[in-house]
């Protein structure tokens, strides 16, 4: 599996944690949108795409399985978020 493309859409708001939108295209052939920038107390981090349930609790809709290719998502989303300043 290969990111091949990385599309960041900076939010500005004032006393927002949300720093960003992220678009991650997989082999040129599978999208997943709407992957959120957050500004943690540690620094930045992604949060995948999630839904509210009936209970209302969240549950990521699409989500890495491992460490290593959340990693990887983190990495090129980061890069490119930073790379926009």
């Amino acid at each position: 599996m290969t990111i091949t493309s990385v599309r960041v859409r900076k939010i500005v708001k004032d006393d927002s944690r949300m720093k960003g939108i992220a678009t991650v295209l997989i082999d040129d052939c599978f999208a997943i949108h709407d992957i959120r920038i957050i500004q943690g107390d540690n620094g930045l981090f992604i949060a995948m795409p999630s839904r509210k349930t009936k209970y209302n609790e969240y549950r990521d809709i699409a989500h890495p399985i491992n460490k290593e290719t959340r990693a990887m998502f983190e990495e090129a989303i980061l890069n490119a978020y930073n790379e926009l300043d």
